[in-house]
């Protein structure tokens, strides 16, 4: 039972989450409204929770990499960030790009997250990925997503 308790604490000293620490953990989530994710991730940021990323994160979702300290945040190599302009719904129900929304949703992601975006055109209608390698450059790894529930604290 030692050896187990043993193991167990060196993978979570390796994952970097204390045993005690709550962990986040998103892996499906195609975004929706902007102020929704802004109130979420708030309470995400004041929490002190551990965020892991190890699956998609798409549309407003993405705003986590502004709302928690880049220090919480980690990827797997499952990790799939998707990016693009904001919209509203115009007059005949299509789609309509919201430029006000969308360089507010810009200025919330770190430096390094906006530079990646500018050097692929930058938000626009199309969705743009980030992951693999280059995402890994920007956040540290994981390993350790078995505790995480899907976007919800472990239990404590």
């Amino acid at each position: 039972m030692k050896l187990v308790t043993g193991l167990l604490a060196a993978v979570l000293l390796l994952a970097g989450v204390g045993v005690s620490q709550a962990v986040v953990r998103i892996a499906d989530d195609r975004g929706g409204r902007i102020g929704t994710y802004v109130d979420k991730y708030q309470g995400l940021r004041t929490s002190g929770e551990t965020v892991i990323i190890d699956g998609l994160c798409a549309s407003a979702c993405t705003i986590v990499l502004g709302a928690v300290p880049h220090d919480r945040i980690c990827v797997t190599s499952h990790a799939n960030l998707g990016f693009h302009a904001a919209w509203d719904f115009g007059a005949n129900g299509r789609a309509i790009t919201n430029p006000e929304a969308t360089q507010m949703l810009y200025s919330m992601y770190p430096p390094p997250v906006r530079r990646w975006i500018a050097a692929r055109g930058g938000l626009t209608h199309r969705m743009l990925f980030l992951r693999g390698k280059q995402l890994q450059a920007m956040y540290r790894p994981c390993y350790l997503d078995a505790q995480a529930s899907s976007n919800k604290p472990a239990s404590r």
